[in-house]
């Protein structure tokens, strides 16, 4: 995990190093341990290193490899690295470090572009080809590592946040319409390539991009999600059979890949309850660590999982740490983890994730987690309610997911950020692409190949970097939800959703975890708006500085503030409106103004 950043000119002049230097120098929490800088006539790299695997100065980055005139500065982990060193060395490589990092080189020059789809991993990564001058840039099948950049016909710049780019400067920071409308819809989901600000743009998940000397760019998708039957159909037996497989299979290329500690964020529910059964054979005192916050009072949803959290610990016997977070430490502390959101983030957890990637960070530099397993094996409330519903595949899914109608959007923006309804395009498009067989194998192959990459994979990935904390999701091995997506829908909801994981786990964890209510990260101070948080809230929304923006029509947000709590004034999945409102503003206030 590391930060990396980058600038490649078009127009003949030199590669602006001082203004990587600014970018690098933004992203230094993702990489604490090293910092490195590559310049090359038209082409200069930053990078910040959190040191993972090879914890020697040979894997430091940028890293050159002179015989095979190539350059790399990569962030993430790449889980099967070793055996393809084995093959690659098979083929008469040799290598001067023990890193993942040299592999991709290698890779890159055995296989050329069609390296990427043999790693197994989570990857943002670019490389420079000394041969013909060319930059080849890649982000792996989920999105898991971000990868951000600004383009214009004298210069590419890339960089893993949004606000690195920002803080080299020429970036135009004027609102997106378009992505506005996509932000309001889909919980602050904005797809590719569009970001929040029209001057930043982000590479699409399973997505190369090479650019040449000259500035001409061509992308290639290099995977696709196939949400098809298989040929030779499978009883329930055999598909709990292949689940089982591929993710014990997963959950020990996650461990392994390290040579530090490895620890699990221990919510108290099935999924990373589950990681905690699969790995404490193998981990002598695996460390785990849970989060809870006080509760609001009689009558409110409870803010921490520990009764559940607590059985788990006990049972593995695990290292437990457990952290009861005051309120006040919530609210003081919020502008920080809105300085870390590279697009603004509207749930709720965000604040949690930030204050538990602190205290871990502490303890050790990896952890598992179990995000994305409710979007690969169907354990949200809506997909049984989006499944029994009738209409058209857009009604169906917008009935139960999309956070406002079109209608409420009008009435919420001013009319200068006024669009068509642009996201039920989207949705209809990307619902209607071939490769699914049923309506909520459309569904789930959106989660996982969309909408995960924004909410939640984005906001882990920068929650826990911003404390130079590596997260690791074994639910998005690409290998486990290919073979989840193939699986029938009704075996995957069966029993309230996840049945698979669910069977598997029966026997290994406490039923009483396994049979509870689905639960979340709690932060119910950003959902049951009041008190401190709510005067927080309308300051940002009456501030001079979100009037002279205009974007909100200020009827809107003062119905909103009259009545946070109204029923209609929380969204279709169950998110505070106002918040919402909030969270924008006050991001682009500390993003942009």
């Amino acid at each position: 995990m590391c930060g990396i950043c980058g600038e490649l000119r078009f127009d003949g002049l030199m590669a602006d190093s001082a203004a990587v230097a600014l970018m690098s120098a933004r992203l230094a929490r993702r990489g604490p341990d090293h910092a490195g800088q590559f310049a090359d006539g038209s082409l200069a790299f930053g990078h910040r290193r959190l040191a993972i695997i090879d914890l020697t100065h040979s894997a430091d980055q940028p890293m050159v490899d002179p015989a095979l005139q190539l350059v790399l500065v990569f962030n993430g982990t790449i889980y099967n690295y070793k055996e393809l060193r084995d093959e690659l060395v098979a083929l008469g490589y040799s290598f001067f470090s023990e890193s993942d990092t040299e592999v991709i080189l290698k890779a890159y020059h055995a296989w050329g572009e069609a390296c990427v789809e043999r790693f197994f991993g989570m990857f943002a990564f670019a490389l420079w080809d000394q041969r013909d001058a060319s930059l080849f840039l890649a982000r792996d099948r989920f999105g898991i590592k971000p990868l951000y950049y600004t383009l214009d016909g004298t210069r590419l710049r890339f960089a893993s946040s949004l606000q690195a780019l920002l803080a080299a400067g020429g970036v135009d920071t004027q609102i997106d319409p378009v992505a506005l409308h996509h932000h309001f819809s889909l919980h602050g989901v904005v797809p590719a390539p569009r970001t929040i600000l029209r001057g930043v743009k982000k590479l699409a998940a399973a997505t190369s991009m090479r650019v040449s000397p000259t500035g001409q760019v061509t992308e290639r998708r290099y995977w696709q999600l196939n949400a098809t039957r298989p040929a030779q159909a499978l009883s329930e037996t055999e598909w709990l059979d292949a689940t089982r497989s591929v993710l014990l299979r997963a959950v020990e290329r996650h461990r392994l890949a390290a040579d530090v500690p490895v620890g699990v964020l221990l919510s108290g529910g099935l999924d990373s309850s589950l990681l905690v059964a699969l790995l404490a054979e193998h981990v002598d005192k695996l460390q785990t660590f849970s989060m809870g916050f006080e509760t609001l009072g009689e009558g409110i949803e409870k803010a921490d999982e520990f009764e559940f959290s607590d059985q788990v610990a006990a049972q593995f016997n695990t290292q437990h740490h457990k952290y009861l977070i005051p309120y006040d430490e919530v609210l003081r502390r919020l502008p920080e983890a809105v300085d870390q959101m590279s697009e603004p983030m509207v749930s709720q957890d965000v604040v949690a994730f930030y204050l538990l990637g602190e205290r871990v960070s502490k303890q050790v530099k990896v952890v598992l987690n179990g995000q994305g397993a409710d979007e690969v094996f169907g354990g949200y409330f809506w997909y049984p309610q989006m499944n029994a519903a009738a209409g058209s595949a857009l009604q169906r899914f917008s009935e139960h997911y999309v956070d406002r109608d079109h209608a409420e959007m009008l009435e919420m923006l001013s009319p200068a950020y006024h669009v068509p309804d642009v996201t039920a395009e989207w949705l209809a498009h990307e619902l209607a692409r071939p490769g699914a067989d049923t309506f909520i194998d459309q569904v789930l192959r959106l989660d996982a190949t969309t909408l995960v990459v924004d909410d939640p994979v984005k906001r882990v990935d920068n929650m826990t970097m911003a404390w130079g904390l590596e997260a690791r999701v074994p639910f998005l091995d690409h290998e486990l939800v290919e073979l989840a997506a193939r699986m029938p829908p009704e075996l995957k909801l069966k029993e309230g959703g996840k049945f698979p994981l669910k069977a598997i786990a029966r026997g290994l964890i406490p039923d009483s975890v396994i049979d509870r209510p689905k639960g979340y990260f709690p932060v119910p101070v950003l959902k049951h708006v009041s008190g401190e948080f709510l005067e927080f809230m309308r300051n940002i929304l009456m501030s001079d500085a979100c009037l002279q923006r205009g974007l909100y029509q200020r009827p809107y947000v003062e119905k909103l503030l009259a009545q946070p709590q109204a029923p209609e004034n929380f969204t279709r999945i169950q998110g505070s409106k106002l918040w919402h409102l909030a969270l924008l503003e006050l991001w682009l206030q500390r993003t942009v103004d």
